[in-house]
């Protein structure tokens, strides 16, 4: 399939908005062009998610993952075009190019003799929390998907394969004083102040570097968010700060509160709102290698959660590779460049044409 039908898709996929908790147009698109091309008994839907292909097959079954949600568009915009070899616009690396390669693949590929058994799965939700995520539900209400033999999820990865992920844990941090009037602050406990020694802490953290399997993850700790103070001439009795833990994979998301109720415990209240879970460094399974042999591109970590973490949970082994730049998601000018679409589609073609 020429690169410029597979931009063109990209960028009709763009046109659709489809920001987390609002895919069901982009579902009814994808559902709409699934029947055209694939049987009726091959196309499953739950919810605003979509597994298209054989759920049963003697072949070994290899999953391509996309997720059908953006995060919000940017107040400002970004005109949606192509344009100096790019597609342009929200979702356009993350990950509606991925997107456009598994409808290319699938409608080229879907019907013909292959060694392998491709199936495709879109899903909503990966943007919002773990718990909400659409891949959830689809993998508990279709266990044939967790035998399957290999995983890809096409997000962006640089033209690199990108294997394993990073955990990410939210944890909310109270930290309590006592309210009082301004003018005489020494009658109260300010709990904004009280948070300097943590703040200065975070300030001072360095990354942590963990080596897995020769892949070397950095593990971060930051502040995302915090929320304090009722009125301007109030002494604040109360302040919270989210915190954004992202640890290396052989962690399990116990080990990882342990070493952040240590770490923070003395402060405050800590308590997790939301964590996920780090995905294997594959390295060694066959069909990432012959993914490799097929592909010739280099490798890195994943400095970031994907839904590899889910589906390593699972038991199943997945790597990131999938077109657009890394440093364009959820950016303003989001783009993704037709070389990175061009790459991966002739790429991941290769890999499922051939033993």
């Amino acid at each position: 399939m020429k690169v410029e039908t597979l931009a063109e898709c990209c960028l009709s996929l763009c046109k659709i908005p489809s920001p987390t908790g609002e895919e069901k147009q982009i579902a009814d698109h994808i559902h709409q062009w699934a029947l055209q091309h694939f049987p009726p008994e091959e196309v499953v839907r739950i919810g605003h998610s979509l597994v298209v292909g054989r759920l049963q097959s003697p072949l070994p079954t290899i999953g391509l993952f996309g997720h059908l949600d953006t995060v919000p568009p940017h107040p400002e915009g970004t005109p949606f075009r192509i344009e100096d070899g790019k597609v342009w616009g929200r979702g356009s690396t993350d990950m509606k190019s991925g997107l456009a390669v598994m409808l290319g693949l699938a409608m080229e590929l879907g019907q013909g003799p292959l060694p392998f058994n491709p199936i495709w799965i879109f899903y909503e939700g990966e943007e919002g929390s773990y718990e909400q995520n659409g891949l959830g539900p689809v993998m508990h209400h279709l266990p044939a998907l967790r035998h399957m033999a290999f995983g890809i999820a096409l997000e962006p990865t640089d033209q690199t394969m990108m294997l394993g992920c990073m955990g990410s844990m939210h944890l909310s941090l109270t930290l309590q004083g006592k309210a009082a009037h301004s003018a005489r602050p020494w009658q109260g406990q300010n709990a904004i102040h009280a948070a300097a020694p943590l703040l200065h802490m975070l300030l001072a953290r360095q990354p942590h570097e963990v080596d897995v399997e020769g892949y070397v993850f950095r593990e971060v700790l930051s502040a995302t968010w915090a929320r304090g103070g009722k009125a301007l001439n109030v002494i604040p009795e109360r302040f919270e700060l989210n915190l954004n833990y992202r640890f290396a994979p052989g962690k399990t998301i116990e080990e990882a509160f342990r070493e952040m109720q240590n770490l923070l415990g003395p402060y405050g209240y800590l308590y997790v709102t939301d964590a996920s879970p780090p995905g294997k460094v594959c390295s060694h399974n066959p069909l990432f290698q012959k993914l490799l042999r097929d592909t010739g591109l280099p490798t890195q970590p994943k400095q970031a959660w994907t839904d590899v973490g889910r589906l390593s949970s699972l038991g199943i082994e997945a790597v990131n590779f999938g077109p657009g730049e890394t440093a364009a998601a959820h950016q303003q000018n989001e783009c993704a460049s037709l070389e990175s679409i061009a790459t991966v589609y002739a790429c991941l073609k290769k890999f499922l044409s051939t033993p």
